[in-house]
């Protein structure tokens, strides 16, 4: 299940998430007609400076629900699947409080395809190219870049990439489920010992 959220800010501490997305992909698919979006009305003004990012206004979440419970479709879509999210440190920093209320938590590891991009380009005899964008991703895979910074555009450009990438890495021994959500492992190996 990839997983997007927009919020007003990037200081978990006392920022929120404004929308999130879901989108399921099984046996290798998106499944497009189980998709999920919402809004969540965060209980304080939208900073200027997110609304010219995401293009969420006040206004538009004026009539939205309240996390926690804002947030329990996608609680509910979550439960027995593998997260994957693109920079998987955001998602995590901004979904474990709300989603720890509705008495489900993230699994330790989610399948972050900022690492599986990083992973490949290693595979590959390349540098490591670090924590790159989204687009940038997307780009390098020849994929379109969906409704950038919107929630479930993001979330379509990562299942797109992650599907691509996980197809890549299969190739290098690494194409199971667990494999890639210890992707950060693996490269904290490299760095660390030079080997993959």
């Amino acid at each position: 299940m990839v997983v997007d959220v927009e919020t007003t800010g990037l200081d978990a501490e006392h920022d929120r998430v404004i929308s999130f997305a879901a989108v399921p992909i099984d046996r290798g698919r998106i499944v497009a007609a189980a998709t999920l979006y919402g809004l969540v009305n965060p209980g304080r003004s939208v900073p200027a400076e997110t609304v010219v990012i995401h293009g969420i206004r006040e206004a538009d979440l004026a009539d939205a629900p309240a996390a926690p419970g804002a947030l329990q479709p996608l609680a509910a879509a979550l439960r027995g699947r593998v997260p994957v999210a693109h920079a998987a440190f955001v998602e995590r920093a901004f979904l474990t409080g709300p989603l720890r209320k509705l008495g489900t938590r993230l699994p330790r590891h989610i399948v972050d395809t900022a690492d599986l991009y990083r992973l490949w380009k290693l595979e590959c005899g390349e540098p490591d190219p670090g924590l790159t964008n989204l687009g940038d991703v997307a780009a390098a895979l020849g994929l379109p870049a969906h409704r950038r910074h919107h929630a479930m555009g993001d979330a379509l450009t990562t299942a797109q990439c992650f599907l691509v990438l996980a197809t890549h890495l299969a190739a290098g021994g690494r194409g199971t489920v667990g494999r890639l959500r210890t992707a950060g492992t693996a490269l904290a190996n490299a760095r660390t010992f030079g080997t993959l």
